[in-house]
């Protein structure tokens, strides 16, 4: 999805989830909103256990909320294309340095 969107619609995407899961009086994902508007992303077949376990595994701070950067902290996360390509950014990145490195020698 990332690389079809490019990385700053693909944050925006994901800003737009997490408004669609908020509460809106709160600003923040609970597991009350998570359950009530999942079905608005697909994902109205998880149980109970799955939502808190998502709920858990993205709250970074303990609050039992999550807020944006932790939600999108957990897209990230759950996403295995993504994470595959931010290792090729990031070793690409390092591969650049390490040679400008050896060539300023």
């Amino acid at each position: 999805m990332a690389q079809k969107l490019g990385e700053r619609e693909f944050m925006a995407e994901l800003c737009n989830g997490f408004r669609l899961l908020a509460d809106p009086r709160l600003g923040v994902i609970t597991l009350e909103s998570l359950k009530r508007n999942s079905a608005l992303l697909g994902l109205d077949s998880l149980t109970d256990s799955e939502f808190r376990a998502m709920m858990q595994e993205g709250d970074l701070d303990g609050d039992g909320a999550l807020n944006e950067h932790e939600f999108c902290v957990l897209m990230i996360r759950l996403s295995p294309s993504f994470m595959d390509e931010a290792y090729k950014w990031l070793n690409n990145a390092l591969q650049n340095d390490l040679e400008e490195f050896l060539n300023k020698k």
